[in-house]
């Protein structure tokens, strides 16, 4: 591991000499992450891309891509495109990228399930907003807004995300209501 390495620990993300508060899927950290099962899956992971909506913000590097209104995300297992990004109209299950709430406003892409997805492995894994502190995801790992794009503005495609597989190392964690307080704030 580097400090170029977004390391996953039970206090945070570590990236870069910081550690970062974040929340993880409502089903914890899996070695055999399944479609729609919420949770994080543990490995090494690289970040594949940036997305980030142009009428919301700047764009915060510049390998960054917009998110269209038509923007989407497979998660449908017949689809043949399933867990890439596909455009409206998409005849199969997907989720929306540009969304009325923030949290897609910025994406860090994964390469979680990929380049060559294999159906019910689960899609979507990016890194975005969380919903409010600690709140559960289905699976991403989300960060308050101004870490994101302190984040988002450092990471390049290729920076790994290393999520630890030890059962021990994540019996650290607190449970959802305990985390609010427990949460370390990032470092200046």
């Amino acid at each position: 591991m580097t400090p170029h390495d977004m390391v996953l620990t039970p206090s945070g993300l570590r990236y870069r000499g910081r550690r970062f508060p974040c929340a993880i899927g409502r089903g914890g950290i899996a070695s055999d992450k399944r479609e729609g099962d919420g949770a994080t899956p543990a490995g090494r992971h690289h970040v594949t891309g940036l997305l980030y909506r142009p009428d919301r913000l700047v764009p915060p590097a510049p390998w960054a891509q917009p998110i269209g209104p038509r923007d989407l995300w497979s998660d449908d297992m017949a689809d043949p495109a399933y867990n890439t990004r596909v455009r409206a109209p998409h005849p199969f299950g997907h989720e929306r990228l540009r969304r009325a709430d923030p949290l897609y406003d910025l994406i860090l892409l994964t390469d979680w399930n990929g380049p060559d997805p294999v159906p019910g492995r689960g899609s979507a894994i990016f890194l975005h907003q969380w919903r409010r502190p600690r709140y559960p995801t289905e699976g991403c790992i989300a960060f308050r807004r101004d870490h994101l794009l302190w984040i988002a503005a450092r990471a390049t495609p290729g920076t790994r995300l290393i999520v630890p597989r030890l059962a021990s190392f994540w019996s650290q964690i607190p449970a959802p209501q305990a985390r609010r307080a427990s949460a370390v704030p990032a470092q200046p």
